[in-house]
């Protein structure tokens, strides 16, 4: 199966970002990607985390969610929609999202348009080093549950795929739980810092990976963006081996592999470590 892994720049003018994604997401389908992912925020990457909320949606609809449903049906693409910011419910009992903060929501649309399933991100990024300062939980509220999704393969094969975002994937737990579901595939669409992406997310990204022997394709935001945040991009795919197959170190771009379902049983054959787990 060919993936994508799609690295972008997003700013702050969500009509520029989203041009900039169906350009890239043409390339993917051109190359003849069948599942393509866009990184977390690909839709705004806002002066303020607070500009989030003004282009909230209500799940279901909305001009970003129609944008990647529109953009899947016409390039016949298997499609994570990174992140977008998704309102909470307004009739929320007290125990629920309190109002003007928003889930951080990764959809898929089959190529025929439709959105299968939805994940919110489950861990909120906090990091202070007394120059960079983020708190996430300020504006978003936590998921509660890990998704997975089946894709039916030209290959011949039912993917089972696990879905997470960034911060996620310091989180061993989620992506062990998807391997006890059965998971082949994780997904990481992230913007991840450059201050903590030099250091971990090359080991995250393939310690995820070994552990678990599954692929892991991890799009990603990569530069210098409007805000003057820098990202640090790498988006990659990396095998159930931990080998890297395809990345992009900075820009914009379209990163691709082909993902091999005997490569993965292989590995799994050779070193049954998922077998042998006793918690």
């Amino acid at each position: 199966m060919k993936v994508a892994a799609i690295q972008m720049v997003s700013g702050m003018d969500l009509s520029a970002n989203l041009a900039q994604a169906r350009l890239l997401l043409q390339e993917a389908a051109q190359a003849g990607a069948e599942l393509a992912v866009l990184p977390e925020y690909f839709c705004l990457m806002g002066r303020h985390d607070a500009d989030k909320l003004t282009i909230q949606e209500p799940f279901g609809q909305g001009p970003i969610q129609q944008f990647l449903s529109d953009i899947a049906s016409a390039l016949g693409l298997w499609l994570v929609g990174g992140t977008l910011p998704v309102s909470a419910p307004p009739s929320a009992p007290a125990s629920a999202p309190a109002p003007g903060r928003v889930f951080n929501s990764s959809l898929v649309f089959s190529p025929a348009g439709r959105c299968v399933v939805r994940y919110d991100k489950m861990h909120l990024f906090r990091f202070d080093n007394g120059v960079e300062a983020y708190d996430e939980s300020l504006v978003l509220v936590a998921g509660r549950e890990p998704v997975t999704f089946d894709l039916a393969s030209k290959d011949g094969h039912d993917w089972r795929i696990g879905l997470s975002v960034c911060y996620d994937l310091r989180f061993a737990e989620l992506y062990r739980h998807y391997a006890r579901a059965g998971a082949h595939l994780m997904l990481v669409p992230s913007a991840f810092t450059y201050t903590t992406g030099q250091d971990h997310w090359e080991v995250l990204l393939r310690a995820r990976a070994i552990e678990n022997l599954s692929y892991v394709v991890a799009a990603a935001q990569g530069g210098l963006h409007d805000n003057q945040r820098r990202t640090w991009g790498h988006a990659m795919l990396v095998d159930p081996w931990g080998k890297v197959l395809a990345e992009r170190a900075t820009g914009p771009g379209v990163v691709m592999a082909e993902l091999l379902w005997d490569v993965m049983t292989q590995c799994r054959s050779r070193l049954p470590a998922l077998e042998h787990r006793l918690l």
